[in-house]
Formats: C-alpha cells, sequence, structure tokens
C-alpha cells in the first residue's frame, strides 16, 4: 500500500521554499525539499506583489526538485494578518466557524466582509456568570492579500488545498513538547526568522498561546551592512556572514566598519523579540517560559543564539524536526533551518 504525501509550500520574501513530506506507518519523512530564490520585491514583507515573476519561481521549484504532486497547502505572515486572543460563548466548532463574522467585528481593525477568518481553540473556561465560554486565537487575513498568494500558486498550475497561519506551521514542525513532563505548565517560545518577516510564537505542550508576526528579519541586518559600506546587497551578506555576532568582540571584528552597523542593526531585532516575549509574560494568564527554540534562514548567524540568549535570559537553540525523519537521499543537515515552515504546512492534516 503506497504511503500518502503531502506538500507544504512556503513563500518568502527571498525564495519559495517547499517540502513534499510521506506519511507511513513510521510517522513522517522528508520526501524531497526544494528552494528558489526570488528577485526583490517580488514579495514584499510577506505579501505577492508580482504573481507572475513568484509564479516562474515556482515553476522552476517543481521541476527542479521533482515533487509528486501540484497540490499544496501555502502559509501566510505579514502586517495583513491580525491574530487576537479573544473568549467567545462556547458553540460547537462548525457552528462557531459559521459565526464567527457576526461576533468578532470588534476585535479586528478590518471589515469582516473584507478578512478571511478562522480561529484556533485554546482552552474552555466558565466566566463569572456561569457561562460556558472557549478562549481562542482569532485569526483574520485580508482577503486580497490572500487572493494574492492563491493567483501565484495557481499561475504556476498548482492547487491550493489550504492556507494555513504560518506561525502555526512553526508549531506543528517545532515545537518541542516530549520534553516536558506529564503536569509540566511551562511554555515553550518559537521564534522562526525568516528575510522579512519573523514569526514569534509561544506554545504550552502544544497548545498556541501567544503569536505575534515581526516585520524584521536577517535582510534588515544585510541591509543596514550594505548601506554603510556602499557594497551590493550580495557582498554585504557575506559580510555580515563573515562578522556574525561575538559576546566578546574580537580585535579583527572590532576595527572593522560594519560591525557598529551590524551590532546596531541586530541588537535592534532582538529587542524586538525580547519586547515580544515580555509582553507575553506581561499577560494574566501567562505562564512561565522553559526555554526558546530559533528556525529560519535568518537564525544561522553566527552568534545570533547566544545574543537572543542573553537577552531573554532562557536557554536557546535551534529547532530540530522532532517528528521527522529522512527519506532516502536526504540530508537535514543543510536545510534543516530552512524547512521549519514547509515542513510544518505539510503536517497540516496529521497535526
Amino acid at each position: 500500500m503506497a504511503s500518502r504525501t503531502a506538500i507544504g509550500l512556503d513563500i518568502g520574501t527571498s525564495g519559495v521554499r517547499a517540502a513534499e513530506l510521506s506519511f507511513g506507518k513510521g510517522g513522517a519523512s522528508l520526501r524531497r525539499f526544494g528552494q528558489v530564490a526570488l528577485p526583490p520585491g517580488a514579495v514584499r514583507d510577506g505579501e505577492v506583489a508580482d504573481p507572475e515573476t513568484v509564479a516562474g519561481a515556482i515553476r522552476q521549484l517543481w521541476d527542479s526538485a521533482k515533487f509528486g504532486s501540484k497540490k499544496v497547502v501555502v502559509g501566510v505572515a505579514n502586517q495583513r494578518v491580525i491574530v487576537r486572543q479573544v473568549d467567545l460563548p462556547w458553540l460547537p466548532a462548525e457552528e462557531l466557524r459559521k459565526s464567527l463574522a457576526f461576533q468578532v467585528q470588534e476585535f479586528i481593525p478590518i471589515p469582516v466582509d473584507q478578512a478571511i477568518l478562522d480561529f484556533h481553540p485554546v482552552e474552555e473556561f466558565t466566566n463569572d456568570a456561569g457561562g460556558r465560554m472557549l478562549r481562542v486565537l482569532l485569526v483574520a487575513a485580508a482577503r486580497d492579500m490572500v487572493s494574492g498568494l492563491l493567483d501565484a500558486a495557481t499561475r504556476a498550475g498548482l492547487t491550493v488545498t489550504q492556507v494555513d497561519l504560518t506561525p502555526f506551521a512553526v508549531l506543528r514542525a517545532a515545537a518541542e513538547v516530549d520534553g516536558f513532563g506529564p503536569h509540566d505548565a511551562d511554555a515553550e517560545a518559537i521564534v522562526d526568522i525568516g528575510a522579512r518577516v519573523t514569526n514569534i510564537l509561544i506554545h504550552q505542550r502544544g497548545v498556541p498561546r501567544f503569536v505575534r508576526i515581526l516585520l524584521m528579519g536577517g535582510d534588515d541586518l544585510t541591509q543596514a551592512v550594505a548601506e554603510r559600506m556602499g557594497v551590493p546587497v550580495q557582498d554585504a551578506e557575506r559580510i555580515k556572514r563573515e562578522l556574525g555576532l561575538q559576546l566578546v568582540p574580537s580585535q579583527e571584528s572590532e576595527s572593522h566598519p560594519a560591525t557598529r552597523t551590524l551590532e546596531t542593526a541586530a541588537n535592534s531585532f532582538v529587542e524586538e523579540v525580547r519586547g515580544s516575549i515580555d509582553y507575553y509574560l506581561a499577560q494574566p494568564a501567562a505562564v512561565p517560559i522553559r526555554r526558546c527554540v530559533i528556525s529560519g534562514g535568518g537564525s544561522r548567524l553566527n552568534g545570533l543564539e547566544q545574543r537572543l540568549a542573553s537577552a531573554t535570559r532562557l536557554p536557546v537553540s535551534p529547532a530540530v524536526a522532532g517528528r521527522l525523519t529522512a527519506g532516502s537521499g536526504q540530508d537535514f543537515d543543510e536545510v534543516q533551518s530552512l524547512m521549519t515552515v514547509p515542513v510544518g504546512l505539510a503536517l497540516v492534516g496529521v497535526a
């Protein structure tokens, strides 16, 4: 009997990436992974600006990686996606889904008829009046933004079976729940750092408690170096990688003209992440965070892991796709940090 497969497609600012998973008795395994770079401006801050260029990159990706299907799950995460924790009167899931538009207008800054709505249940509780309530993470995405994403996939000849919130995909792929005891109430922070979009999600044993989407990422550091040095972006990226971030700068790095610029840009990014975590911890229902895991192309910058650990006072480590095994001919080492989102999208049907 043939194993079932699924493909997750991540359309990012710097490139398109896809992962094909195979599901069998032994769990999920990575069957194929591929990526193709996008020219600047094709995707701006997580939103498709040039559908035809993006479609061309997707077609190139399918030609090179030889994926076994054209059915995909795609993700969204940008400034036109709103995520709010709200309390609603309890209803069965399907009834609640149908009634969302009539219940949530006061919680989102866009008209409900211009938004695609969804929710993720967090917990049930009883309010002071004895009413049965449901706490949810409400997701509202601008309809025209999602249409642009679907347009690019359709032009590439793909069929989108589902649109998922990218932070939920990150949770699916990167959450570490096995390391917690059966009665452990601590939470974990996951930070997925892309080129221009960073997804922060805090969960408690796999249940999302907090989501924030930052319009910052690795390219912001690269651009700062390019402007300071007056060099092309490609050269600035190389300089950024060579310098990295150091808790104790060497004499050689201190003398480099880009060091202070890189440090300033990195500190700004780290403070945004720390501020997001602190904001969550200040909420009345927050629970302590035990650790933080990082993923995404931007997480590979030398020293960033240590810098985040110092700022957040949390243990920080790279995310590991614990639910995944390597298929034939696949090597995790080179793509581990890059495949979190497409893998999480492919896992949507089994989470």
